[in-house]
């Protein structure tokens, strides 16, 4: 299969001017008149995102740790994998560390990036970064300030039942869980290394 940037030209898409349409504490919203492949013009809609990262955290007996929280837009409590979003200039392994120490306490003295994942490529440029930690050791959380959530475990059969159930929807914890079913079967290879 092609890839690339010649095998793309039949589909480019090219921004012809663009305004922000809104910009909050997180949000940055955009609107780009664009030129089709075709010639046409049409308008994209979409959020610019500084990227995150993901953390699959493997206990020594091969358990996971897990976070609950309240996710506003859906109103309800979701099971996921510890993540959080890049700080400006932030390098996406340092950010892996403080967000695993910060909302669960825990510290891993093993890091593999396994990847990036883009969630929502209709409209977001958001990338979130797969990492895994082992070789956890527990201390004290810091979480932000109005961040709650419960620190949990669970093993990899248990969430790969919730997410079968569909208790279990978010994208990169579905992701995070294929990647390390994948990774624990030889598929897909991770390159360990000490934490900096």
């Amino acid at each position: 299969m092609a890839s690339g940037s010649d095998a793309d030209e039949s589909l480019r898409e090219t921004k012809i001017d663009g305004q922000q349409v809104y910009q909050g504490h997180f949000l940055d919203v955009r609107r780009d008149r664009i030129r089709l492949p075709d010639g046409a013009e049409a308008a994209r809609e979409y959020i610019v995102h500084p990227g995150a990262v993901m953390i699959v955290p493997i206990l020594d007996d091969g358990r996971l740790v897990i976070e609950r929280q309240w996710r506003y837009p859906l109103a309800r409590a979701m099971l996921e994998f510890p993540a959080g979003k890049l700080e400006v200039g932030e390098n996406p392994w340092h950010c892996a560390i403080r967000e695993l120490s910060e909302e669960t306490g825990y510290r891993a003295t093993e890091w593999a990036r396994a990847g990036i994942l883009h969630n929502a490529i209709a409209y977001s440029s958001e990338g979130i970064e797969i990492w895994f930690a082992r070789g956890l050791v527990v201390g004290e959380r810091h979480l932000d300030a109005g961040e709650f959530l419960e620190v949990r475990s669970a093993s990899a059969e248990e969430l790969d039942t919730l997410c079968g159930s569909g208790e279990i929807t978010d994208a990169k914890t579905l992701v995070g869980l294929l990647w390390l079913q994948r990774w624990r079967a030889g598929s897909w290879p991770l390159v360990w290394q000490a934490a900096p």
